[in-house]
């Protein structure tokens, strides 16, 4: 929402990584519920004054809340958005969806790295691991890819034992604990 104060870092933090989105082919747009008015105002002023400033990504004014609407994000008793970020692919799919309550921005390196391993995963047909960054490598969506990924991370082979601790549904949190599993 214009003239707020998470809004403007974020945008801000996304304008100054336009270089790093559009070497992945990407390409960021905000969307408002703010009249387009009101957007061009919030551009024009400087920082200093609560404005943007300069940036380098368009500004979409969504003033009838139908995209807001559309993607799940609008508060219809506020007539705000929550922060919402959508990942869609080149082929017009809908990869990935990050929604924030209002008071909590959005990482600029999360983004990149989420494109960065739907990419990976499109080009390597590989999956990406938690925390996976560029660079590193995948692994096969198999149990033997996985088994092999776990080896390499830890240097163990993880249990295959349905009934180990921390799988059994019988043994209590408390007795878990004490057992140190």
């Amino acid at each position: 929402m214009a003239w707020t104060f998470v809004c403007p870092t974020e945008i801000v933090a996304f304008s100054d990584a336009t270089a790093q989105f559009s070497s992945r082919g990407a390409q960021v747009i905000i969307c408002s519920t703010d009249s387009e008015y009101s957007l061009l105002a919030w551009r024009n002023a400087a920082q200093k004054d609560g404005g943007l400033g300069p940036v380098n990504i368009p500004l979409l004014s969504d003033k009838n809340h139908q995209i807001s609407r559309d993607y799940g994000v609008l508060i219809e008793e506020e007539g705000i958005a929550l922060r919402g970020m959508f990942l869609i692919d080149p082929h017009g799919i809908l990869r990935q969806i990050t929604i924030n309550d209002l008071p909590v921005g959005r990482s600029v390196e999360e983004s990149l790295r989420l494109i960065d391993a739907f990419q990976f995963v499109e080009k390597y047909g590989e999956v990406c691991p938690a925390n996976w960054q560029k660079g590193q490598e995948g692994m096969k969506a198999t149990k033997d890819g996985y088994a092999a990924f776990m080896e390499n991370k830890t240097g163990d082979v993880p249990m295959a034992d349905q009934s180990s601790p921390g799988v059994s549904s019988t043994k209590t949190l408390k007795q878990a604990l004490t057992n140190g599993h």
